[in-house]
């Protein structure tokens, strides 16, 4: 009998550029990954003011390809892959038969028969696992590109005039949600305006061999305009403020797509079956006995993961994420509450180190960009 080990954290392509930068590394969902660089609070504000520049390569690329393509993805994920046009995309989920989320995606039409489904970290090896199952009998042949793929990103408000020069592309004429295939930095790229910071932005995927001469060239563009590298600290500050759900915080497979306020997702008018669809269409019949809601404290104090929710005193809903906003300057958190208490304008409190400090429920997102 041997002992069971962990495996070892795979090391980002980039891994080596984060160091040179005086970067804190972590292992993060089996990745060594730049958790910070000058300072969460500096590099938020560049991002919202600027530019932040971020390494994405521990995300899961998925590519699928066949006539049956579209069909196979449609009885696998809670959405129409087959209803995007070439070079959209949307958000989705891919559930258990009893609804539960097993991660949250972003599915993109490369072609007419060809699909790349973007998984996280943590889920990637999940995902591929469960597509490739539900797969079977549909002409479809799926490619884990996860490991030959790199994936850079550029967010904020001056982000299309700091890649512009570096493509081939007319970046202006790629709609939110929309991919394009290209040239970057000299180096053959699908460029996505996409991203989880709430902010305009683009996310480049490339050959894993070319990552780090795109990585160079665009925070050496983006530098003398205020771009900065960015890490996962400010990534997740930047994503609650923009009320984006983080798997393992805001989703889990204990939890369907109802309670987390995104039902809209789920596309229960496609034809045909796919999986979770008997468990989902039950609950978006009779709803749910809890929902996410945004709270803002109006009591000193910081909501973090884990916190009870309380409604008249007694622990009735747990806080999934919470934080200090650097761009609003109030306590704000996402939780879990009692579907009767989640409506905007409910008091609640939240208990920090056994205190109960007040919170009101609040609309999502908490942050909006300017128009």
């Amino acid at each position: 009998m041997t002992e069971s080990s962990t495996p070892e954290p795979h090391a980002s392509p980039l891994l080596d550029r984060h160091q040179a930068l005086s970067a804190k590394i972590v292992d993060f969902a089996g990745w060594l990954m730049p958790i910070q660089y000058a300072g969460i609070l500096e590099e938020h504000r560049a991002t919202r003011s600027a530019a932040g520049l971020f390494d994405l390569s521990h995300m899961g690329e998925l590519v699928i390809e066949g006539p049956e393509a579209g069909a196979g993805l449609a009885a696998a994920l809670v959405t129409d892959p087959p209803s995007l046009a070439v070079g959209r995309a949307h958000y989705s989920m891919i559930c258990a038969e009893d609804g539960g989320i097993l991660d949250d995606l972003i599915v993109y039409r490369l072609a007419n028969e060809r699909f790349m489904v973007v998984a996280n970290a943590s889920n990637a090896r999940v995902v591929s696992d469960a597509l490739a199952k539900r797969l079977e009998g549909f002409k479809a042949v799926l490619d884990d590109r996860s490991l030959a793929t790199g994936l850079v990103a550029v967010q904020g408000p001056r982000s299309l005039d700091m890649l512009g020069p570096l493509t081939d592309l007319d970046l202006a004429a790629i709609h939110y949600y929309g991919i394009a295939e290209g040239v970057v930095a000299g180096v053959a790229a699908q460029v996505a305006r996409t991203g989880y910071t709430g902010e305009d932005g683009f996310e480049v995927f490339v050959d894993v061999r070319h990552v780090g001469n795109v990585w160079d060239a665009m925070l050496e563009a983006g530098r003398p305009q205020g771009m900065v590298p960015v890490g996962l600290g400010a990534r997740d500050t930047l994503r609650l403020e923009a009320g984006m759900p983080l798997y393992g915080n805001e989703l889990d497979r204990a939890t369907n797509p109802y309670e987390a306020a995104l039902g809209r997702v789920v596309k229960l008018n496609k034809r045909g079956p796919f999986v979770g669809r008997e468990a989902l269409e039950k609950v978006a019949r009779e709803g749910t006995s809890r929902r996410l809601v945004g709270l803002t404290l109006r009591e000193r104090g910081i909501a973090r993961h884990g916190y009870p929710v309380l409604v008249d005193g007694a622990p009735a809903g747990v806080v999934t994420s919470g934080t200090m906003s650097p761009t609003l300057g109030a306590a704000i958190a996402m939780a879990y509450v009692p579907t009767a208490h989640a409506e905007p304008g409910t008091m609640l409190a939240v208990e920090i180190r056994g205190i109960p400090v007040a919170a009101e429920v609040v609309p999502l997102p908490f942050y909006k960009r300017p128009a």
